[in-house]
């Protein structure tokens, strides 16, 4: 077997909060409870295990790649949300789309600041 990412623990002031922006962002299943995490599952078997913590916490980065398709559908939610969104990392570009090695990507915050990126063509991958 090769060595693959199971889960990551997302830290969260409310994990419910939390699980529900993702599954209703993103599109993923409800989340399922297994101890102290709400887990999300991910289209490719990673899931991002939710859970609540009243500790400061560093926000994180994660970024899902999609499908053209997923990208219009996804990028319509964080529209019609209000969502402000930007092009590149820490914030930049605000309001716009990127178009990086001829797909595009958009970063948005979750709701306790974790920065989220859909994109639909890996970083460095060049474009076709």
């Amino acid at each position: 077997m090769t060595v693959q990412l199971n889960h990551t623990i997302i830290n969260a002031t409310d994990r419910a909060a939390t699980a529900d922006f993702l599954v209703s962002i993103l599109g993923f299943p409800a989340p399922a409870e297994f101890g102290p995490f709400l887990v999300v599952q991910t289209g490719n078997g990673v899931s991002l295990d939710v859970m609540h913590s009243t500790e400061e916490f560093s926000r994180q980065h994660y970024a899902f790649l999609v499908e053209e398709d997923e990208f219009d559908t996804i990028f319509g939610r964080i529209s019609e949300g209000g969502l402000p969104y930007w092009a590149g990392p820490g914030h930049r570009g605000a309001g716009e789309i990127n178009t990086n090695d001829g797909g595009r990507g958009v970063y948005f915050d979750d709701p306790d600041g974790h920065v989220l990126e859909i994109l639909t063509r890996p970083y460095g991958s060049g474009a076709s």
